[in-house]
């Protein structure tokens, strides 16, 4: 919502995951038995990439350089760099309340 995304287009959105329970793995042209996804953006989606950028976007702004915190991102990978792991802690524990 801070995003300013239309509602009509989110409720789309959540539709379009929402109803998304059970996956499976096709692997050489054999199919796995189907297993329960309870979170994620799905894989090989066009919104995937664009969902996940969003959800993430607002851990950059959780470094602060002049103190030694850093949080580098690239694709799908976060760094945490801190002077101490008291402070990488904390750091990490500021990014799972960002994300909940």
């Amino acid at each position: 919502m801070k995003r300013k995304i239309p509602t009509p287009l989110l409720d789309i959105i959540v539709g379009l995951f929402s109803e998304c329970f059970f996956s499976c793995i096709k692997w050489e042209g054999i199919i796995s038995t189907t297993f329960e996804v309870r979170f994620g953006v799905r894989q090989g989606s066009v919104l995937s990439p664009v969902l996940s950028a969003v959800y993430i976007d607002d851990l950059s702004k959780l470094s602060v350089p002049r103190n030694g915190h850093f949080i580098i991102m690239y694709a799908d990978d976060v760094i945490i760099l801190t002077p101490s792991i008291t402070e990488t802690q904390k750091l990490l524990h500021m990014c799972e309340r960002e994300l909940q």
